[in-house]
């Protein structure tokens, strides 16, 4: 008498009424099918932890496939080998009435073949099946049987490439998965996989599950559950239930947890009380922790094999997620943590501290120190949390611990702060550190307040210099030299030699003090004493604030080169995302860029420099991009543009009382001014300002050489004499041009020999460019005269690539004739002396007695020149 047979096994789930098209899993999963006979892999593994839509992938899949399908769902029955392999025949047999019927008498006789002839039997039959197929095999996780494992292995051993297998389940089966995978004989998909999408969570709250919830509470939805399918499908459950019924679905996402009761009774029934007593309290105990690896396991459930559990939990899929390729690390999914942690202050509330405690006393012994931090807070022992703020050397808050330093000190009642005046200062340099500087002087004054009355030991002293640091910093903010150099002279003579961190700190704040106060050296050997003892103790933001502020000074010593290495060098040190300070050196590049004529590469730093100065908190530092990006438009021939964004910049510095960028905002206006010819204009502005570059580019455009002349040597001067190497070669550079325009033309290409030579080193391009025409005819005079000769080719070059910019000129001691201007015509029309003579019927003598006349009025030598002068004034 046969078996009977449970036919309802055997079915394909059929498809729900609604469902969530994934194109793009079908399209992974068809993939693995591809080969030149029929089939590219044997087996295609689906394996995830319950509620991950596994099943409902699978069927929708096979179903659309267009191909036979044989299914069967397996229950913990069918550990037993025969009855295994009667219910594979029997789905088999879906496809092909014929296939496997020797099999199953074999199988009901009393004494059946070894289990190797009944298989190479099934083989057979299946290799005769004239068409590809699959057989699944759904919840194979049910099955604990050894010799149904062997018996599937044989199969995929001997498999016929019309066949192909798939298994889903809860964990990975014992089969030879990773000799598959070498051979490219299996396809995979896992959790990773198959949890939703944020589009795809959107199609199935709002449209399968009826739910009308927006764009942002489906996000906090998807990324609360982290796409698993059972969570969000139990959270739409209960949205659609009487209690948030009447529309408050934010309050419920907010609240939802591994806690909320439909998840609990789910998890509850579906994975704890189906484990050993054992493993219940593995998971419990080890709840606490964000990561999980065997030794720190081994701490926290001495008594229980933590290597052979992790491995077990991860060969089940209880929720555990591998961090890396070796399986030393772990974590369990978010809501599965949530429920162990409430099942363990329920159940074991006494055990919870001393579980962080014994977490916290490994993680320092392993050299994670923010980890027991963590640890220490969350066990409420803030002696020890203290401690381990504070650092081995040097402050967790600077070794990228920030804002859990700063979510632990805001949840501190100001009692326990009182009593523990290190964390005031320690709240105040993490506001700091994240730019919030309005709460910063409130926290100082607090560890003053609970300082009063203590006596001035090394650590009150060393607390003392900490908060002048502080101070210190803000200042550099605001850009306040006095506040930052007094300050930083208390911090060095407070803070104890060995707390290097904060003193390298104060040592750079003094730095860029002296950098404000344009003592360069002073500023370039602070900068690089910050960067080396903040480079040998770890202090990562000194070090790249320091970094930047070095890029800075050898940019304005002309050493261009270096200082893009330097710049770049802060951006790695920024990270990515990058910190917002980061805009320093973005900028920095800009300029370089610019200087060296890559306009495209100095707008897309400029603008990455923007967008980071978005971030910080009342800086000037987005005013600073917007005026270098103005001045980058006026290279690019947008004046409006140019003229527009300084309006709006300048609006913003006055506002803010940005004091120490208004020399810069009157540069660029000037310079805006000049190129829209409103010389009369600039002169006005020009005389407010301290400014003796504009004054005397002013005083060029007003055609009053010796008055630009008398400007530019004294500045001159007192660049060279403090050492200012960018200063001093935009005077020589303006004053090649004024002795071009006064018609000392030896002299002028003897200083520009000079101020090639000076800027040759660092690759300097706009700094000629942009000084139009006039510096045209120089360069090519001294190139006759061989002088720089690559140099000078090179930068005239760039005048040819460069948008026209009219730089205004010298106004015409006596305007042209009438009859001079029809001269002029026919010159920059190629006629001769002679042609133009017989069409103006003129002597030879008399045209050029009018070239003589033009030449003059135009301050030219010869025809070109002329020719270029009058297009460049709108006269031809």
């Amino acid at each position: 008498m046969s078996t009977p047979i449970l036919a309802t096994k055997l079915y394909i789930p059929p498809p729900r009424p609604a469902i969530v098209r994934r194109p793009h899993l079908g399209k992974r999963l068809n993939d693995g099918l591809r080969h030149n006979q029929v089939f590219g892999r044997k087996l295609t593994l689906i394996s995830a932890a319950a509620g991950f839509g596994k099943t409902t992938l699978v069927s929708e899949w096979v179903s659309g496939s267009g191909l036979p399908v044989g299914w069967l769902s397996l229950d913990d029955g069918d550990s037993d080998p025969a009855r295994f392999l009667m219910y594979l025949v029997a789905a088999l047999q879906t496809i092909a009435p014929e296939v496997g019927k020797g099999v199953l008498a074999a199988l009901q006789s009393p004494q059946p073949p070894a289990p190797e002839a009944i298989l190479t039997s099934l083989l057979n039959d299946l290799a005769a099946i004239p068409h590809p197929f699959f057989m699944v095999l759904d919840d194979y996780h049910a099955l604990d049987a050894p010799p149904v494992d062997q018996a599937l292995t044989f199969l995929l051993e001997y498999l016929p490439p019309q066949m192909h297998l798939v298994i889903a389940t809860r964990e990975d089966p014992p089969l030879p998965l990773a000799r598959l995978r070498a051979r490219s004989q299996l396809a995979e998909l896992r959790a990773a996989d198959l949890r939703f999408t944020a589009a795809e969570a959107a199609t199935f709250l709002n449209q399968v599950m009826g739910l009308n919830l927006t764009a942002v509470e489906i996000d906090a939805l998807e990324a609360r559950t982290e796409g698993w399918i059972a969570g969000l499908h139990l959270a739409a459950l209960a949205l659609q239930g009487p209690v948030y019924g009447r529309g408050d679905a934010a309050a419920f996402i907010q609240d939802f947890s591994g806690s909320h009761h439909f998840v609990l009774d789910y998890l509850v029934e579906e994975v704890l009380q189906q484990q050993p007593e054992r493993i219940q309290t593995f998971l419990l105990h080890t709840a606490v922790l964000n990561r999980l690896c065997t030794p720190l396991c081994d701490v926290l459930v001495p008594d229980n094999a933590g290597q052979e559990t992790l491995a077990y939990l991860e060969r089940a899929n209880l929720f555990i997620v591998p961090l890396d390729n070796e399986r030393r690390w772990y974590r369990y999914h978010h809501l599965f943590a949530e429920l162990l942690r409430q099942r363990l202050h329920q159940q074991q509330p006494d055990v919870v501290a001393d579980l962080h405690i014994r977490a916290s006393i490994w993680y320092e012994a392993n050299d994670l120190e923010l980890e027991a931090f963590h640890h220490a807070t969350a066990a409420q022992d803030v002696d020890r949390a203290e401690r381990l703020l504070e650092g081995r050397g040097m402050p967790l808050l600077f070794r990228g611990a920030v804002r859990p330093v700063l979510h632990w000190l805001g949840s501190l009642p100001t009692a326990v702060l009182d009593a523990h005046p290190s964390l005031w200062v320690m709240y105040a340099a993490a506001l700091l550190f994240i730019t919030q500087t309005a709460g910063v002087e409130e926290k100082l004054q607090a560890a003053e307040t609970a300082l009063q009355g203590r006596a001035l030991d090394e650590k009150t002293c060393d607390l003392i210099g900490h908060i002048a640091t502080i101070r210190a910093t803000v200042a550099v903010v605001r850009q306040d030299v006095e506040t930052i150099m007094a300050q930083s002279h208390r911090a060095l003579e407070n803070l104890h030699p060995r707390n290097l961190p904060v003193r390298t700190a104060a040592n750079w704040a003094l730095g860029y003090a002296y950098h404000l106060q344009g003592d360069r050296a002073a500023a370039g050997q602070g900068y690089s004493e910050a960067i080396a003892i903040s480079q040998s103790i770890g202090h990562y933001i000194v070090h790249l604030m320091a970094t930047i502020g070095l890029g800075n000074i050898q940019e304005m010593q002309n050493h261009l080169l270096l200082a893009v290495e330097t710049y770049r060098r802060a951006l790695e040190l920024a990270g990515d995302p990058p910190l917002p300070v980061a805009c320093e050196a973005h900028l920095g590049l800009a300029r370089i860029a610019y200087e060296w004529n890559d306009l495209a590469t100095a707008e897309e730093h400029g603008r990455q420099s923007w967008q980071l100065t978005q971030q910080l908190e009342n800086t000037d530092r987005l005013a600073a991009t917007d005026l270098f990006l103005a001045r980058l438009k006026l290279a690019q021939g947008d004046v409006s543009g140019a003229a527009a964004l300084w309006a709006q910049t300048e609006q913003a510095v006055r506002h803010h009382h940005f004091t120490l960028l208004l020399p810069e905002v009157t540069a660029v206006h000037i310079l805006i001014l000049l190129h829209q010819n409103q010389v009369t204009a600039a002169a006005k502005v020009a005389q407010t300002a301290d400014l003796p570059l504009c004054q005397a580019r002013v005083y060029l455009a007003q055609g009053d050489t010796a008055a630009a002349l008398a400007v530019l040597q004294p500045w001159r001067q007192q660049a060279e004499a403090r050492g200012w190497a960018n200063e001093r070669l935009r005077a020589m550079v303006l004053q090649v041009v004024v002795y071009g325009q006064m018609g000392e033309g030896d002299t002028a290409v003897s200083l520009l020999a000079d101020a090639l030579a000076l800027a040759e080193p660092g690759g300097f391009v706009r700094l000629f460019v942009d000084e139009g025409l006039p510096m045209v005819q120089l360069l090519a005079d001294a190139a006759s005269r061989s002088i720089a000769t690559a140099y000078t080719a090179r930068l005239l070059s760039a005048f040819s690539t460069s948008p026209a910019i009219t730089i205004p000129q010298p106004a015409l001691i006596e305007p042209l004739s009438e009859r001079e201007l029809e001269v002029l015509r026919l010159v920059a029309q190629g006629f001769s002396n002679r042609e133009i003579g017989e069409r103006l019927f003129l002597a030879l003598d008399t045209v050029k007695g009018h070239n003589r006349r033009i030449y003059d009025k135009l301050g030219v030598q010869r025809r070109t020149e002329a020719v270029a002068r009058a297009r460049e004034r709108g006269l031809l």
